[in-house]
């Protein structure tokens, strides 16, 4: 198996099929590649609704449902990544999609010291109209120097979606359950120490981010609960870093604890903002 690529869902609506036909529609060899697919918190309908549509539209793809009654996107990934058996994981929403090109050229960018990354593509829900992104505009500005250290893409690093990260990297590795915002930062955080490279695929290697007014980046925390969330993050950070610096990229280090800072002091903002569906900016840092 070269690539296994987890997808956590939780109330699935009718995202989740697109999600898996872009993923059944792959250049890349169907025998190559396996969906653990991990369906948290309520079982019914849902299980059997997903069920019926794999045997009907994604039977030729190696697709494995694992359900789970305790909810978060976190301990869904945890589960997956006890199950993986790709030599390379790469990380999908439910509510998004990818390009047919994505595994084949990912794999293609991918090595034992070097993650791949994608085209990011942002839309909001119902409008596949390019919004303005962050990610978008990094990528164009690094795609062209090819090859590089992944401190120079350290924009990609929000999160661990589109890119394909090797499986050694991550199994040892767990998503912090105790958090509720930037866990995702965290974790990539975590791994960085393994990684030294990043490389770009061409623009027809996409990923398409879709934004929603009832996702889990909409959704409404008090202020309260974000300033103590967000102080977490960065005593999680300095204990990772205190505990091995020789393992961990000092700049890289600062620019996260930096950004976790803004945050914090621009959260009042931010809460108001991220209410505000048509301004993507203010979604990722």
């Amino acid at each position: 198996m070269k690539i296994s690529i987890i997808i956590p869902t939780y109330k699935p609506q009718s995202y989740l099929w697109e999600c898996l036909s872009s993923l059944s529609n792959q250049t890349f060899p169907k025998e190559d590649y396996e969906i653990l697919l991990v369906l948290n918190g309520c079982e019914n309908p849902y299980k059997l609704e997903i069920e019926s549509f794999i045997s009907k539209r994604s039977s030729n793809v190696n697709i494995q449902l694992i359900h789970t009654l305790d909810a978060g996107v976190s301990n869904a990934r945890n589960i997956a990544l006890s199950y993986v058996k790709g030599e390379y994981v790469t990380f999908i929403d439910d509510d998004d999609f990818v390009s047919p090109l994505f595994l084949e050229e990912m794999y293609s960018k991918a090595s034992s010291d070097t993650l791949a990354l994608c085209y990011p593509y942002a839309f909001i829900d119902g409008d596949m109209t390019q919004l303005p992104f962050p990610l978008t505009s990094h990528y164009v500005e690094r795609v062209k120097f090819g090859k590089q250290k992944y401190i120079k893409a350290r924009k990609y690093f929000s999160g661990p979606w589109m890119k394909l990260i090797p499986s050694s990297f991550v199994k040892n590795f767990t998503f912090d359950t105790s958090l509720a915002n930037g866990e995702d930062c965290l974790y990539m955080f975590l791994i960085s120490r393994y990684f030294k490279y990043v490389d770009f695929t061409s623009p027809q290697a996409i990923y398409y981010r879709r934004y929603r007014n009832n996702s889990a980046i909409t959704t409404k925390r008090s202020l309260r609960n974000l300033l103590s969330n967000w102080g977490k993050v960065m005593l999680k950070y300095t204990q990772i870093y205190l505990k091995s610096p020789q393992s961990y990229n000092m700049i890289f280090y600062f620019t996260r604890m930096l950004g976790a800072l803004k945050n914090i002091l621009n959260l009042e903002q931010r809460f108001i903002q991220t209410h505000k569906c048509g301004d993507i900016k203010s979604y990722k840092t």
